[in-house]
């Protein structure tokens, strides 16, 4: 299981930013045609927004969409050399990045946040870390503030989990090509750098736990067929606008999404 130590070293000091992230977007076909294809219809209900608290930005992957949505946006990140990316990035612009310890967020004010958003990070944080994390969204989010969180349902895959777990290293060398067979024929069915400690179902409670309202979950898969590896969930406060029995939808054609995303994309351009 990853730990904050674990996701430090890997996102400081081993991974290659040489693209930003904005490689991780290529199934949509570049970061614009995902932004505005898949990520903006899910979110835009909560915008305009005054503030916005962005966890682990990267590079700055999304944060140069939501800068457009928003007063005054707050990026912390574990890895300080993606928070100085970012101040060299949006310098001049209505935002401030700050390093943080992975779990909690002393450097935001009580009640002073009017949207939390988190997509393509938090899948590789565990349980424990995601609790940490609800724990402090219940103290910053104003009283209808709402928080839009990506994270790992692998844990819902007990049994894969279990079995292939230990072995996720030796798979990710695998040839591509056999590893894709793997996956197609049901011999592997991929973790992705998932956590396998969360649910969805476990994240709702915990959320509850903390004095906050799961109001909507939006299970996808990711690469490797119609396993539901990830989950969109959007928390709130119990009696605020945002404030209704939790929504759930199992959406098995995420990817073949992005594939249509990508096709109309390239249809259009110059």
């Amino acid at each position: 299981m990853p730990s904050v130590a674990d996701n430090l070293d890997y996102w400081e000091a081993t991974y290659d930013w040489d693209q930003r992230g904005d490689a991780w977007s290529g199934p949509w076909g570049d970061v614009s045609s995902q932004w505005y294809g898949s990520i903006l219809p899910r979110i835009r209900h909560f915008f305009p927004a005054q503030s916005i608290l962005e966890i682990a930005p990267g590079f700055g992957r999304w944060t140069h969409f939501l800068l457009n949505h928003c007063d005054r946006l707050i990026g912390v990140d574990l890895a300080p050399k993606c928070v100085k990316a970012c101040q060299e990035r949006f310098a001049g612009q209505n935002a401030t990045f700050e390093v943080n310890d992975g779990q909690t967020l002393p450097m935001v004010a009580d009640s002073s946040i009017d949207f939390v958003f988190s997509y393509d990070s938090l899948v590789h944080v565990e349980s424990e870390t995601l609790a940490s994390y609800l724990s402090e969204l219940a103290r910053i989010l104003n009283p209808d503030g709402v928080a839009f969180l990506h994270h790992s349902n692998y844990g819902a895959y007990e049994r894969s989990a279990r079995l292939f777990g230990p072995l996720q290293g030796v798979f990710d060398r695998t040839p591509t090509l056999i590893r894709a067979g793997l996956i197609r024929s049901g011999t592997y069915r991929g973790r992705h750098m998932r956590a396998p400690t969360v649910t969805a179902a476990g994240f709702a409670e915990q959320s509850h736990d903390v004095g906050l309202s799961c109001v909507a979950q939006e299970l996808v898969n990711w690469e490797g067929g119609l396993l539901l590896l990830d989950c969109m969930s959007v928390v709130a406060r119990p009696g605020s606008k945002w404030d209704h029995p939790r929504r759930l939808v199992k959406n098995r054609l995420f990817r073949t999404a992005a594939r249509a995303v990508r096709r109309s994309d390239n249809a259009y351009k110059p």
